[in-house]
């Protein structure tokens, strides 16, 4: 499992955009900058569409103040999805990237597989990530969701 101090594995992510499909490098895209990241199990579920992307949303201004570069939403989903559901929830000032097929989950050893009723997804959990490297981790326990809210990362950047 990645750990602070670690770079980030390259990995290729997702995004729709007005333009047709952009992938990503995310070695590449989180260079030079300082970005913070969090992962929700999937995206239009419960506690993610209540709680999680909404709170980053609503911090998002303060969070960018911090110094913050991206604010990046990562699902094991697909693009699509992902534009989806950052339009259903306002996301506009966040990046919504899918990790379709769960690379990038994987090579971060943050995988969940949630048998019949999902398939393989994320953990739920936030980085402060800074020129590719893990500076914050919060990482919550399975079915929780108490240290990778907004409010948490905001308050350690």
């Amino acid at each position: 499992m990645i750990a602070v101090g670690q770079r980030i594995p390259d990995a290729v992510l997702s995004e729709l955009t007005a333009d047709g499909l952009v992938e990503h490098q995310v070695r590449e895209l989180f260079a030079q900058k300082k970005v913070v990241l969090f992962a929700v199990p999937g995206a239009f579920t419960p506690t993610c569409s209540n709680a999680h992307l909404p709170g980053f949303v609503a911090l998002a201004d303060e969070i960018k103040a911090k110094g913050v570069d991206l604010i990046v939403c990562v699902a094991v989903n697909d693009a699509f999805v992902m534009k989806a559901w950052g339009e259903q929830q306002n996301a506009a000032e966040l990046l919504m990237l899918g990790d379709g097929n769960a690379a990038f989950t994987k090579a971060l050893g943050l995988d969940l597989d949630t048998g019949s009723f999902g398939g393989p997804r994320s953990r739920r959990y936030s980085m402060l990530i800074e020129d590719g490297v893990v500076r914050e981790f919060n990482l919550d326990a399975p079915k929780a969701f108490e240290v990778s809210d907004a409010k948490t990362m905001l308050g350690k950047l």
